[in-house]
């Protein structure tokens, strides 16, 4: 009997109506429209194309990241149906609330380490208030539900999304505590720096190089999860999951997630058929 082939590292997305994946070469998004009908699609991975900086620690993140992001407007030309989560969330009054809460701590907190650690905590909060208060955090665990059983049991596993657990150690939301540290202590050092315009310049480093530096602590949480590092991040990270950013997804839901599962298998695949 041929040995099932090595399963695919898969990555995905909640949107407001539905579930986004990406494996290695394809993305493939299953989503329900306006008249409560499945809708799937898939379509080529972007790529880029950045050389030596693919390779080296911190930089290699921001190009994981950019990379990540490239697929979102790519699934939205490919189905238009598709709705991100922000777009169904209360996100201008969020944020509105959340600059004028930073404006104010700046007022009336002394301590530099304090500010920036409010500012920090401020900046995330508006995505995880917009992802509770919406249906994404459903649909977010129907995206950890559906790889985690991918991962379990292959393509067969597929089948009973239901019985795995809705906190995944892959969640985006184990960037957020080494994100939020990098990006406090790079501010911290450009308030150092002598003049307005070069403090502007010195944030938006910090910013880049904690987006660098969170993904290099979530890789290493990921092959070192006994490690003090990785116990701390995918504990923050399950916390975040389970406090905020997912909820029980109905069995509607978990059928849209199969299908998204079922697509991306079947673009992979045929990629590897064609070879």
């Amino acid at each position: 009997m041929a040995s099932e082939s090595p399963r695919m590292r898969l990555g995905g997305m909640a949107l407001a109506n539905g579930l986004l994946v990406h494996g290695p070469r394809h993305w493939a998004a299953a989503v329900v429209d306006d008249d409560g009908r499945t809708i799937v699609a898939s379509g080529p991975r972007p790529r880029l194309s950045a050389g030596l900086l693919e390779r080296v620690p911190f930089t290699r993140g921001l190009v994981r990241m950019a990379e990540m992001l490239m697929v979102v407007p790519a699934a939205r030309r490919g189905l238009p149906e598709a709705r991100l989560a922000m777009e169904d969330g209360p996100m201008g009054p969020v944020m509105a609330g959340s600059m004028a809460a930073t404006a104010l701590s700046r007022r009336i907190i002394g301590s530099p380490l304090a500010q920036e650690a409010i500012a920090t905590t401020l900046a995330l909060a508006p995505a995880l208030i917009v992802l509770r208060a919406s249906d994404a955090s459903a649909w977010h665990a129907v995206e950890h539900k559906s790889i985690a059983a991918y991962e379990r049991a292959g393509e067969a596993g597929i089948a009973d999304n239901a019985s795995d657990p809705k906190e995944h150690d892959r969640c985006g939301s184990n960037l957020v505590l080494p994100l939020a540290l990098a990006t406090a202590a790079g501010n911290l050092l450009a308030r150092r720096l002598p003049n307005r315009r070069a403090r502007l310049v010195g944030r938006a480093v910090a910013m880049a190089a904690g987006i660098g530096a969170a993904v290099e602590a979530f890789s290493f949480a990921e092959r070192h999860p006994r490690s003090a590092v990785g116990r701390t991040v995918h504990a923050a990270g399950h916390a975040i999951q389970a406090g905020f950013v997912t909820r029980e997804p109905d069995a509607a839901q978990l059928a849209v997630g199969r299908a998204a599962m079922h697509e991306i298998l079947r673009a992979e695949q045929s990629m590897e058929a064609a070879a």
